[in-house]
């Protein structure tokens, strides 16, 4: 299915909007098909081709964002007008689904509106640029949705416009914050490697002689543009950057308002989370006392860290995972599965490694040739010494295996995409909340092992420490709510948020630092628990609503069936009414 208008689709579209006079209740329903149709094909897609790319609208291909000023500019004003035409939809008019979707679409917009007009990460990151047609090009890579000659024919387009786009970038540039250029040029050399190395081998396959040639001038312009880019960087943009990361209370409620339809005051915000994460720790150290009372939480940690497969066993101990977990779902009655299907499960390809140890990588909604879902796991390299490597399999011990594997897999991420088809619209499939989408995936940490699953044959010592790792990931989340808003609202400097991560998150010093620097910029990475504290308090709502006619399974079909949007939404739909979702 194509997000393509007809003739007579557009032209119905722009005789609405012409004459706002003319949208009536009787035509409301009709009138927000046509405009939201319009909105995807003429504003969203064309303005952001790379997702079109990864929704599975392949026309996009060729297409890179436009980074100039006067691009962000004509994008601005295609927003506000898409906006004005659905604010002029009578809401009364439409059946309350269709209602929420249009709601959904104006906040959808109207963060992307704040994001521009207000946030400006185009004035003030420099790493949009070089990972932004990173992305570009990854996600022709990534998927063989196409032949091989034909995806490296698009990379040549998108190659083509990227030197622009860093051109671009140094006029846009305005007194960024000092940590976000650092960070810029910490990532540089990762971006170069990409392009010198990851790039050329994706599409090694090619036999069309052109597309190569072509390739090989492309790619040898980007990776000029990249080196020239990370010099002004440094010699230039690095000793004038002095700017602010905080978004300061206003814009963040704004932005919370729009991406979730969370409403709360940031501090009973804080408040919630501050009980949350005491609970957290109680039980951590609760369930510490009864493994050893003699031992610290660091200790149990670096216990807990030491038991883990040997690297030449860890992807087949996540593909028994995916039984145990399947047959505990389905025994439990705990969410239908619509599809027999499972992820493939597969080493991280070589240009992910060094940003992910394991991911889901399912196709989008409307992707029809590439159709299968990818189970990433980063594998330590052969080359490294056994201490290194001991190190790094810490990150897959047999409580991490549990929780990586329920997040990302059953009944996280992918039982998610495997609803999609079920989600009942188009806006549904391609406008998201990450409070319902990371949300859920942290929700099935914790709701999976309360609900008494683990691994066959784990005794009750490994079971307990299995418990603290989940306890520990909780914890993670936690500090970054607490810091999200601290840094962005309050003042907290990134050296008190370090500590935070450390003292409160039970977090090593250079997790610490890295979830610090990521909280600069991503400052709503608080979904994961906000999410995961809004779906609880639904799940319990909901319980005393039904009372013993309560089952645990027939909820996660109805939240799952809704689609991943805002819980405000799910609630209106299972409670009736528009109770505070905290």
């Amino acid at each position: 299915m194509r997000l393509q208008l007809s003739l007579a689709l557009f032209l119905a579209a722009t005789t609405i909007s012409a004459s706002a006079q003319r949208v009536n209740v009787d035509g409301a329903q009709q009138t927000f098909s046509v405009d939201s149709e319009r909105y995807f094909s003429e504003v969203y897609f064309r303005n952001n081709p790379t997702a079109g790319t990864q929704a599975g609208f392949h026309q996009y291909d060729t297409q890179l964002e436009d980074y100039s000023a006067a691009g962000i500019q004509r994008e601005t004003g295609e927003l506000h007008a898409a906006l004005k035409q659905l604010e002029e939809i009578p809401a009364d008019g439409l059946d309350r689904g269709v209602a929420d979707d249009r709601e959904l679409l104006m906040n959808s917009i109207r963060s992307q509106l704040l994001s521009l007009e207000t946030i400006r990460m185009w004035e003030k990151n420099p790493d949009n640029y070089p990972s932004g047609v990173t992305g570009s090009i990854f996600t022709l890579m990534e998927r063989e949705f196409a032949p091989v000659d034909t995806r490296l024919r698009a990379a040549v387009a998108r190659e083509r416009l990227i030197p622009a786009v860093l051109a671009n970038g140094k006029k846009n540039l305005k007194n960024p914050p000092r940590i976000y250029t650092e960070i810029a040029l910490d990532q540089i050399d990762g971006t170069i490697s990409f392009f010198q190395n990851d790039v050329p081998a994706a599409f090694a396959a090619a036999t069309d002689s052109k597309a190569k040639a072509d390739f090989a001038q492309s790619n040898a312009a980007v990776l000029a543009a990249l080196k020239d880019y990370a010099a002004w960087m440094k010699s230039d943009l690095l000793p004038r950057s002095n700017g602010s990361f905080a978004f300061g209370a206003d814009t963040y409620r704004k932005k919370l308002l729009y991406d979730e339809m969370v409403d709360t005051p940031l501090d009973k915000l804080l408040a919630v989370n501050e009980a949350n994460m005491k609970a957290n720790q109680a039980e951590f150290a609760r369930i510490a006392r009864e493994i050893d009372p003699n031992k610290t939480p660091q200790q149990m940690l670096a216990e807990l860290a030491a038991m883990h497969p040997a690297p030449d066993r860890l992807l087949q101990t996540f593909r028994d995972s995916f039984n145990e977990e399947i047959a505990f779902i389905q025994q439990h009655h705990i969410i239908t599965l619509p599809s027999d299907v499972r992820p493939v499960l597969e080493e991280t390809p070589p240009f992910e490694r060094a940003t992910t140890q394991a991911s889901m990588d399912p196709p989008g909604p409307f992707e029809r040739n590439s159709t299968r879902a990818y189970f990433n796991v980063t594998l330590p390299d052969k080359s490294w010494s056994a201490e290194r490597t001991n190190s790094y399999m810490a990150a897959f011990n047999v409580g991490t295996i549990v929780s990586t594997s329920v997040h990302e897999a059953y009944p996280g991420h992918y039982v998610q995409f495997l609803w999609q088809d079920r989600f009942p619209s188009k806006v549904r499939k391609l406008v998201g909340a990450t409070t319902n989408i990371e949300g859920w995936a942290h929700y099935c940490e914790q709701m999976m092992l309360d609900e008494g699953f683990l691994p066959p044959g784990t005794d009750a010592r490994t079971a307990k420490l299995i418990r603290l790792g989940q306890l520990q990931d909780a914890l993670l989340r936690n500090a970054r709510f607490n810091v999200a808003i601290r840094m962005h609202t309050m003042g907290m400097t990134t050296d008190q948020a370090e500590r935070f991560f450390v003292t409160e998150g039970y977090q090593s010093p250079e997790i610490a630092k890295v979830e610090t620097r990521r909280g600069t910029a991503d400052a709503t990475y608080l979904y994961y628990t906000l999410g995961k504290l809004e779906i609880l308090k639904l799940r319990e709502d909901l319980k005393v609503k039904q009372g013993a006619a309560f089952q645990l399974g027939r909820f996660h079909d109805r939240f799952m069936i809704e689609g991943p949007v805002p819980i405000k939404i799910v609630r209106r739909d299972l409670l009736g009414n528009d109770t505070p979702v905290l």
